[in-house]
């Protein structure tokens, strides 16, 4: 059967009358090792180049390799990614004449290419990113994702365009100096004021864009292109299922996730779960259960307790674990061990991301990826069903009134308080997250204000903070993650869900009353918890002298990003200032200069 799933793609494609460089193609291979352990492979005609490391989870011979060639059609591919429906779409494809030399998912892309062109991904059910040359035309299509699961980064020069599943990799594919790592000021101003999160085509720097999800680019021989976005899900009333109740919505959502955890058991290798002992990890642990998974491998994470937080939720994961007679493993994570790890997953970050949790799926994921290679995921389902903290106070508020009472509740600062912050030459005149935020949250589309919010972090935000952290600090260990709740057809009918049935019960009132069959009432009731590191929340010791040296050694004050003042009143009391969330304000300033520092290293 199978696919080759986790992995990591690069490629160039030239218009200047020259050929391909392959050696910076290699370059950027070598750069992913981390993403695909198992094996690599640079093919190359002409103006086009591609190249690929492999992790193989389906289809684990020598056919299912990378980059793949289809001679006969003509198509050679780099593909990153799971189609989980690729065995239906391989019998329409064989119905229809083509003939297979693998079992491989990535061979039935590029049939489905080779039949449907660049249409092809709307048959997709599945996470992707990929590139695929034609060797007659010497087209060459680039495809994300509906929910931007599978990254991809592009670095546009003269006469060439490069890309590849990471920033890095784009980075040390040519010269120091190749792309300009100025700081881009208005994905520096998102970084500050929107959680961290910067949205596509942006990135940190002036030299990388990445494709957003939902999009497919077509670059022709010449250089020119274009970009379709064949994905926007409607936030708003479905009027077939007006008369619905809240048990049929019930139903219908647990039918949809039900689907979507089955679809994600494809695998030629075993499949385990993270699970957090949250609502949202303990429903896939009993739909997978409910498919007959014996022996279901769960991993938990835990860590030392810090200023009066606790940093374990092992009462509730031991509780599903138990419920469903898994083969449980509890990590736990003493401090000591937090502080060295610190700079290894800001070193797997493709772009900088502030959310304490990043060095908690690192550790974790290095100790899951001894036991198994793929492992399924609860992540998205409070971006989906409305599970955060911020959704609420938007309910009763007007439509137009939305992004000034989303920023309320969710931007980390105010435009004022970013400048306050930021050296002057970094600032930037205009509020443009505020405008970003207003501009989305206002299209049509969606019918309330809550659906405007949901639509903003389901398209946006989910995708450039939570699904990036889950990809980045997993295939940091080469383990694969899938993301059940990020299912397009689960998205799909969650987005067309009355907004009173999402806000019911604290947050994913829907999702509780649909699961109370299924799992014990102290996980459903629970208050929600959060993947905390109390270590990282409150800075002490061995880590504030890290990010203190970070903020003030010699390549921080030569790149003179923050105001001096600003830095020394946060590191004089390193626990004090919040940002709108209560994330550690002095931390998120430090992860994007480590970063950049890491970045230059």
């Amino acid at each position: 059967m199978g696919a080759d799933d986790m992995c990591g793609i690069c490629g160039e494609i030239r218009w200047d009358g020259r050929a391909a460089d392959v050696g910076a193609v290699a370059r950027m291979t070598c750069a992913m090792t981390s993403r695909g352990p198992d094996a690599d492979g640079v093919v190359a005609h002409g103006p086009v180049a591609l190249g690929h490391r492999r992790l193989s989870i389906i289809d684990l011979s020598a056919r299912g390799a990378q980059p793949m060639v289809d001679a006969e059609l003509g198509l050679s591919l780099a593909f990153n990614g799971c189609i989980y429906n690729y065995q239906e779409l391989r019998k329409q494809l064989q119905a229809d004449g083509y003939r297979f030399f693998s079992t491989a998912d990535s061979e039935v892309v590029i049939k489905a290419f080779h039949k449907w062109g660049a249409h092809c991904v709307e048959r997709f059910k599945g996470m992707f990113a990929f590139a695929i040359a034609d060797r007659d035309t010497g087209v060459l299509t680039l495809a994300r994702d509906r929910l931007g699961i599978k990254p991809l980064y592009l670095a546009a020069a003269p006469g060439r365009l490069r890309f590849a599943s990471s920033m890095r990799a784009l980075l040390q594919a040519g010269e120091p100096g190749e792309i300009d790592t100025e700081l881009d000021r208005e994905a520096l101003h998102h970084y500050m004021t929107f959680h961290s999160v910067v949205p596509a085509p942006l990135t940190i720097y002036r030299g990388v864009r990445k494709l957003p999800p939902a999009t497919v680019r077509v670059i022709q021989p010449d250089g020119s292109h274009t970009e379709t976005v064949y994905w926007t899900p409607k936030f708003g009333r479905d009027p077939d299922k007006a008369s619905w109740s809240g048990r049929d919505w019930e139903a219908a959502l647990m039918d949809a996730l039900r689907t979507a955890v089955k679809r994600r058991m494809v695998a030629d290798v075993p499949v385990g779960v993270l699970l957090s002992g949250g609502i949202d990890s303990s429903i896939v642990v009993a739909l997978l259960a409910e498919q007959g998974q014996h022996g279901l491998a769960t991993f938990s994470i835990g860590f030392d307790s810090s200023d009066g937080e606790s940093g374990d939720e092992y009462f509730y994961s031991d509780l599903i674990a138990k419920t469903f007679d898994t083969d449980h493993h509890k990590i736990h994570i003493d401090t000591s061990r937090l502080t060295p790890a610190v700079p290894k997953s800001i070193a797997a970050m493709s772009e900088p991301m502030v959310s304490h949790d990043c060095v908690a799926f690192y550790l974790l994921s290095g100790q899951v990826s001894k036991s198994v290679k793929v492992v399924q995921s609860g992540q998205g389902a409070d971006e989906i069903l409305a599970g955060y903290s911020w959704y609420p106070p938007l309910a009763n508020i007007a439509r137009e009134q939305t992004t000034e009472a989303y920023a309320k509740v969710f931007f980390d600062r105010s435009h004022d308080e970013v400048l306050s912050i930021l050296a002057p030459e970094y600032g930037i005149d205009a509020d443009v997250s505020r405008e970003f935020a207003t501009a989305h949250q206002g299209a049509p589309g969606a019918d309330s204000a809550v659906d405007a919010a949901l639509r903003l972090d389901t398209q946006v935000m989910l995708v450039d903070d939570p699904v990036k952290r889950v990809d980045t600090m997993t295939m940091a260990w080469g383990l694969e993650a899938r993301v059940p709740f990020l299912d397009h057809d689960f998205v799909e009918l969650a987005a067309t869900c009355p907004p009173e049935l999402k806000l019911a019960s604290a947050g994913k009132g829907v999702l509780k009353n649909g699961s109370r069959k299924l799992l014990p009432a102290e996980v459903i009731d629970r208050t929600k918890g959060h993947f905390l590191v109390p270590g990282i929340r409150h800075l002490h010791g061995e880590l504030l002298d890290m990010v203190g040296d970070a903020l003030t050694n010699d390549a921080a004050r030569a790149r003179g990003l923050y105001r001096p003042e600003a830095i020394q009143a946060l590191l004089a009391e390193p626990n004090r200032t919040r940002t709108t969330l209560g994330a550690n304000a002095l931390w998120q300033l430090a992860v994007l200069e480590m970063w950049l520092q890491g970045m230059a290293g």
